[in-house]
């Protein structure tokens, strides 16, 4: 078995269970996987790329209500929304694994390790769905992680910049507010949600640095400075400007220089 085809094939997985264990299958495989020069063939089915089960139904960013999560069932439309971002980021990693040529071996192993963290987020957060008397696909979603996905099909540099530490970074801003709501409430399924957004937040910061890894050494590839890179990037791409309040020290842990940060409060 060769990874970037088997990483392809989990990612047309439709079934949100089954792509989760394949994906951990899979980087439990993948030291020991040879990894092809060139990709393989694109499905001809274009609603194959990424696979996703029917449910949740996909709406525009802005059609999808919020609620409170001071009550039961806004607490799960916020925990729903979250593990629809970690199954998308499932979808991600495997997509950064099959699609793109002439990576060394680790860039690989890298993205198929985040892969496997993201299937074990997202059964973490399916898991308490359940708990709760819900399960993934109650509530409508959105999809604006794969749209950007698309957009950086075609180069690996702008992937790096716009995705990982782009917007999967908006998450160790977001996680923390998230976690002061949930522990005002104070409830035992509150409190069991903060205690599964500490290991995602954890996670995460490893996830953004294997990101901001893999654009550094493209730009120096490419003979690019990726501070200046970044913002001409963001135009370029219509990446969603970043709002403040910044999760700094997150953030360094993941790479970011002080530049950077500077570069995010003024934009």
């Amino acid at each position: 078995m060769e990874l970037r085809h088997r990483a392809l094939q989990v990612l047309c997985l439709a079934d949100p269970e089954q792509k989760a264990a394949a994906a951990l299958e899979l980087f439990a495989q993948a030291a020991t996987l040879s990894i092809a020069d060139t990709p393989p063939a694109t499905p001809t089915d274009p609603d194959a790329l990424p696979g996703r089960p029917e449910r949740p139904e996909l709406l525009r960013h802005t059609q999808v209500a919020r609620r409170s999560p001071a009550t039961p069932e806004g607490r799960a439309i916020l925990i729903h929304a979250i593990a629809h971002i970690e199954f998308n980021a499932i979808n991600l990693a495997l997509d950064a694994v099959w699609r793109f040529d002439g990576m060394p071996r680790d860039y690989y192993l890298d993205w198929m390790r985040v892969a496997a963290e993201e299937a074990k987020h997202f059964r973490l957060l399916r898991d308490h769905l359940r708990s709760q008397g819900h399960d993934y696909g109650d509530f409508p979603a959105h999809q604006g992680l794969w749209t950007m996905c698309e957009k950086t099909r075609h180069d690996v540099l702008a992937r790096m910049a716009l995705v990982p530490r782009t917007l999967e970074a908006r998450g160790l801003d977001a996680t923390p507010q998230i976690q002061a709501k949930l522990r005002q409430v104070g409830t035992p399924d509150a409190l069991a949600a903060v205690a599964i957004l500490d290991v995602i937040l954890h996670d995460e910061v490893g996830h953004v640095a294997i990101g901001n890894h893999w654009y550094r050494w493209l730009c120096e590839r490419a003979g690019e400075n990726p501070e200046t890179l970044y913002g001409t990037l963001v135009q370029k791409y219509e990446a969603p400007r970043l709002k403040p309040p910044f999760n700094e020290s997150a953030r360094r842990s993941a790479g970011f220089s002080d530049a950077e940060l500077r570069w995010l409060q003024q934009a």
